[in-house]
């Protein structure tokens, strides 16, 4: 629906156009959660934080809409925009009545979503004496503002674009290796998953894509320069999928980098998607709005133009590693595998009953830039004995066989005595294992009832 796919493209893009705030409904109004610093909302100086926006118009002159009641996703597309118009909003400051609300009048402008961007953290480790400090590189998705890129803006935003600054910066800060974090990394943009694996490696095939035709095709990296050439893991989980199994499997199949954690999803099939605004006509387009609005045809959509269709997402291929296995299905196997917090059983293509099935074609022709075969049994035994004595290993391995334990009981008690119980055993569990791990990392213990960190 149009609501979806206007989320859809936020998330692609990192970027959206319209105030520059975050809502919430509250008690039947919708609440100003937060403001984007910078944006129109903080700049005007009269939007707050708990605000409630009681009514929204379009332009200098629009009539309100009384928007009291509404849920939060009906009322943000008439608050978001296209860059440069004008919306208008009455806002009741928190704890005033709504007898006299007040106007603001806000231009709508790109708001880019730097929270939710590529970021880094540099941690040191001692390892026999020596201070060896690794860089972490959050990899949320792999967005790419592809409208920005269209439209010639060099400051485009990409997940490439702002790992190779980043990586520029550790480089300066004289890292000893980097650690990509590709957990909870649902995919995106398939390009972008491409240049990210080519800072990593010089030239070379990095996905192959069958179609319905049986067609192969062969994407490849032919950008010989590399960002860095030092060590290098990948960090997955079962949520890390499609785009996030390309980078994986290519790293992994070059033999550049290191895989660890579990499993990932198994989403290996390929999405068309098809914008419903340029295949339904204008004249159908006018008709729809008619019936809908009763001849007003300035119907909003969620990114601030007028009516929108939405788009259908349509598989028409699947993808395959330069080794010839496909990601549908089996996703990337680490070589270091940890326990998995997320129920694999649950979660993950290979429990979906009408996935497509794993395959194979034939490999690609690439050569390895490294190989972990004979360093990996040695890596796992010291992975194995470390965890040992590893504290917050041993609670996240005890969480797991509980949560397991818990989810496969049939019968809850109502008993309230026995319910209390219950719950005080789990806080004295927890209270202990968060005592356990500050005590391993030399912090004073926490009490019943403090926050903990």
């Amino acid at each position: 629906n149009p609501s979806n796919a206007a989320q859809f493209n936020i998330e692609m893009s990192r970027s959206l156009e319209g105030i520059g705030a975050s809502l919430q409904s509250e008690n039947e109004y919708v609440t100003i959660q937060s403001i984007v610093k910078g944006g129109p909302a903080e700049k005007s100086k009269q939007v707050a934080v708990k605000d409630r926006i009681v009514g929204v118009a379009q332009g200098k002159n629009g009539e309100f809409q009384d928007i009291i009641g509404w849920r939060t996703d009906n009322a943000i597309p008439l608050i978001r925009g296209t860059k440069g118009t004008t919306v208008r909003l009455k806002l009741l400051p928190e704890g005033k009545t709504n007898t006299n609300p007040k106007i603001v009048e806000l231009v709508r402008d790109k708001i880019v979503l730097q929270d939710q961007l590529a970021s880094k953290e540099i941690r040191t480790y001692d390892v026999n004496g020596k201070a060896v400090k690794i860089g972490i590189i959050d990899v949320p998705a792999f967005y790419l503002d592809y409208k920005a890129l269209q439209a010639g803006d060099k400051n485009y935003q990409s997940i490439s674009r702002d790992v190779k600054i980043i990586i520029d910066s550790l480089k300066a800060q004289k890292v000893d290796g980097i650690v990509m974090d590709l957990r909870q990394n649902g995919g995106g943009s398939l390009p972008e998953a491409i240049q990210l694996t080519g800072l990593f490696i010089k030239t070379g095939p990095v996905v192959q894509v069958r179609d319905v035709r049986n067609k192969i095709e062969q994407d490849d990296d032919d950008d010989p320069s590399v960002a860095w050439n030092g060590p290098l893991a990948v960090m997955v989980d079962r949520f890390s999928a499609s785009a996030s199994e390309i980078f994986a499997g290519a790293i992994q199949d070059y033999g550049r980098g290191l895989i660890v954690g579990t499993q990932t999803y198994g989403k290996g099939t390929v999405q068309s998607a098809i914008d419903l605004d340029k295949v339904i006509g204008s004249s159908f387009s006018k008709l729809l709005a008619g019936l809908k609005n009763k001849g007003d045809q300035t119907v909003r959509s969620s990114s601030g133009g007028q009516i929108s269709f939405g788009q259908i997402n349509l598989t028409i291929a699947k993808f395959y590693r330069i080794s010839g296995s496909s990601t549908q299905h089996k996703g990337v196997i680490p070589d270091i595998q940890f326990p998995s917090a997320i129920p694999l059983d649950k979660y993950g293509e290979d429990t979906e009953p009408s996935a497509l099935p794993f395959d194979m074609i034939a490999k690609g022709n690439y050569a390895t830039t490294g190989s972990f075969s004979d360093a990996i049994p040695q890596l796992k035994t010291l992975h194995d004995a470390r965890m040992q004595s590893n504290v917050s290993y041993k609670n996240l391995v005890e969480d797991i066989a509980e949560y397991k334990k818990r989810d496969a009981e049939k019968i809850v008690t109502l008993n309230e005595a026995e319910l209390k119980k219950q719950h005080e055993e789990d806080d004295a569990k927890t209270l202990a294992h968060d005592n356990a791990r500050r005590a391993a990392l030399g912090l004073k213990p926490l009490v019943k009832g403090a926050p903990r960190v």
